[in-house]
C-alpha cells in the first residue's frame, strides 16, 4: 500500500469510530488496519489517534491531517472518475438503507431495472424505518422520507411525498364521513408510531392549521399494516400515497377531508459530506430521481 491507501484506512477508522469497526467495513483484518496506522504515524513522525481497547480519538495533529486527507482522497477519486471511459461498466458494491414500505413497494422494481442495466454491480440494502447512522454502519447512502433539518449529510431530492386521510367504504357507511378535522375526535384512528408526534396536523384552503390529538384505536410501526387495517374497516388512517395508491384507485380506501392538506414531505437520497460519492452511487441516485420525479407514478393514478 502507498500513502494514499494509508490515508483511506485512516479516514475509515475515524469515520467508523474505531479500528475494529473500520476493519469490518473494509473487509480487512484488525491487525492489518492497526499496522497501516502505525506505519502512517511512523512515516509522519506524529501520533494521529489516541487508542483504547474500544475506541479511538483524534489528536490535534490527527484532526488536521484528517481534514486534509479527506480533501486529497476525494480530489483523487473525482479525478479518476472524470477520466474514466464513460462507457465502462459500473462495478463494485453499493451499501444503502431504505424505509421498509417504500423500499418493498417501489425500490424493488427500480433496483431490478437498474441492475439489468449494470449487472456487474452488487447491491446491499438494509430495509428499516429507523434512521441509521451512515458513517457508523458503513453505508454509501440512505433514502429518507422527511422534512430534512440541517445535518452533516448531503441530500438530493428524489420525489415529493403526499399523505392522505382515508378509510374503507364500509367504515364510512357505518360510522359516517368526517366533514371537519374536529369530527375526527369521535372516530377510530390508526396511527403510525414512528412519527415524531401523536398529533395530526391539517391545513385548510385559507392556510389555517388544525391540530388533532390522536387517541389511537390501533398503533403500528409499519404503514402497510395500517393500510390493511383501514381496508378491513378498523378506522381512519393518515397514510402516504405511495402506500395507499392502489387501494384508493381500486376503491378499497376512500380519501376524506380532501379540503384539508396533511404535511407534505420529500423522499431524499442522503450521504455523508466527508465521503466521496462514487460514480456507481451517483448513477443510482440519478436513475431514481428520474424514475420517481416531481410527479411520481403512484400519484398519477389517484386524485388527491
Amino acid at each position: 500500500m502507498g500513502q494514499l491507501e494509508d490515508m483511506n484506512v485512516f479516514i475509515h477508522v475515524v469515520d467508523a469510530g474505531g479500528i475494529s469497526r473500520a476493519a469490518d467495513q473494509m473487509n480487512l483484518a484488525k491487525s492489518a488496519v492497526s499496522r497501516r496506522l502505525v506505519e502512517l504515524e511512523t512515516r509522519l513522525g506524529v501520533r494521529l489517534l489516541n487508542r483504547t481497547t474500544r475506541t479511538s480519538s483524534l489528536t490535534e495533529a490527527g484532526w488536521s491531517y484528517y481534514e486534509r486527507a479527506i480533501k486529497i482522497v476525494n480530489d483523487v477519486a473525482e479525478l479518476n472518475a472524470l477520466t474514466e471511459d464513460a462507457n465502462i461498466a459500473l462495478e463494485g458494491r453499493i451499501n444503502l438503507a431504505a424505509p421498509l414500505s417504500f423500499g418493498l413497494c417501489h425500490l424493488s422494481s427500480a433496483i431490478n431495472a437498474f441492475i439489468k442495466q449494470h449487472p456487474k454491480l452488487t447491491i446491499n440494502i438494509n430495509f428499516s424505518d429507523r434512521q441509521v447512522d451512515l458513517v457508523e454502519e458503513g453505508l454509501d447512502l440512505a433514502f429518507r422520507i422527511a422534512a430534512l433539518k440541517d445535518s452533516n449529510l448531503i441530500a438530493r431530492k428524489l420525489s415529493p411525498i403526499k399523505h392522505v386521510l382515508c378509510a374503507s367504504p364500509d367504515y364510512l357507511k357505518e360510522q359516517g364521513t368526517p366533514k371537519t378535522p374536529c369530527d375526527l375526535k369521535r372516530h377510530r384512528l390508526l396511527h403510525y408510531n414512528l412519527s415524531s408526534s401523536s398529533t395530526w396536523k391539517l391545513t385548510d384552503k385559507q392556510g389555517e392549521q388544525h391540530s388533532i390529538n390522536v387517541s389511537a384505536h390501533m398503533i403500528a410501526n409499519n404503514g402497510d399494516f395500517l393500510k390493511d387495517m383501514a381496508i378491513a374497516g378498523h378506522g381512519i388512517v393518515m397514510t402516504p400515497t405511495f402506500i395507499s395508491w392502489k387501494a384508493i384507485a381500486s376503491g378499497e380506501l376512500v380519501p376524506i377531508l380532501s379540503d384539508y392538506d396533511p404535511p407534505r414531505l420529500n423522499a431524499y437520497a442522503v450521504y455523508p459530506q466527508t465521503r466521496y460519492l462514487s460514480q456507481r452511487t451517483r448513477v443510482l441516485i440519478d436513475f431514481l430521481a428520474e424514475r420517481f420525479g416531481d410527479n411520481p407514478y403512484w400519484d398519477q393514478h389517484i386524485n388527491v
